[in-house]
């Protein structure tokens, strides 16, 4: 199949462009296995189609509350408790395809306007018409808001790292955030090739694991180079290895200079 959409396919497919059926590939099928999840786990790595932008609603509960202020869920629920928060447990979890997390939206109860609310104030008093009214001011008043917001409270510093499993965030959690409200998560997540099978159609990755698999072949016959084949044929495993490692080089150079996000867009 030209257009693989699936694991088997895309196997075969590699298979093929080496020279299946007319050359018999010496690469055991666990070998092969391995190689196509290296090949995956590489793609989504640093091809921006291997990933999506996505945004994750996590609702914090009176656990993770009882979990890192170290207390029990009864009495984390109860307003009278005080208390400082442990700093190996201020985390959350999040799932296993995340592999970068960018940013964390305002909490769920903070943006909300009121009567007393400035920016109220300015659409109430300053831009009740829009055909009369210029917005220039209210879009400057705005921005110098957003400023001093930054300025004067700031963000709530985040660390996280893709084998935790856990997004950091260094805040008060006994304060800043009440139990059953929500946070949302900018993050990017890989691709799951098994739900969205164009993936393993995907031109990178063909070559990618066609080269990997000639590596792997190159390697296994490496360990009988120079034995004579049936016909006199002699199989040089050394220089199909060579071959492939050159292949691997040029495609990763390819894909971190040509398919690969801007690292400033993945940093959280």
């Amino acid at each position: 199949m030209a257009n693989p959409a699936s694991r088997e396919n895309l196997k075969q497919y590699a298979l093929r462009a080496l020279g299946k059926p007319v050359i018999e590939i010496n690469v055991d099928d666990d070998q092969l296995e391995d190689r196509i999840d290296e090949a995956l786990q590489y793609f989504s790595q640093y091809h921006y189609d291997g990933i999506v932008r996505t945004y994750l609603k996590y609702q914090y509960t009176a656990a993770d509350k009882a979990r890192i202020l170290g207390t029990t869920s009864e009495t984390a629920t109860k307003n009278s408790v005080s208390t400082s928060w442990v700093e190996d447990n201020a985390y959350i979890v999040v799932p296993e395809s995340i592999i970068s997390v960018i940013n964390i939206f305002p909490f769920s109860d903070k943006g909300n306007l009121n009567l007393f609310d400035v920016r109220y104030q300015l659409r109430l008093n300053d831009l009740y018409d829009f055909s009369s009214t210029s917005i220039i001011n209210y879009d400057v008043v705005l921005r110098h808001l957003d400023f001093l917001d930054h300025v004067l409270v700031g963000e709530k510093p985040m660390r996280f790292n893709q084998h935790q499993n856990r997004l950091y965030i260094d805040m008060d959690w006994s304060e800043d955030l009440k139990v059953d409200e929500y946070l949302v998560i900018e993050a990017y997540r890989k691709l799951d090739p098994e739900t969205y099978t164009d993936v393993y159609n995907d031109i990178f990755l063909k070559r990618y694991v066609t080269a990997l698999f000639k590596k792997q072949w190159g390697a296994n016959l490496s360990k009988i180079d120079g034995v004579a084949m049936l016909g006199g044929v002699t199989l040089n495993g050394r220089q199909i290895y060579s071959e492939a490692l050159q292949d691997i080089e040029k495609l990763e150079d390819e894909i971190r200079k040509s398919y690969e996000l801007n690292p400033a867009m993945m940093i959280g």
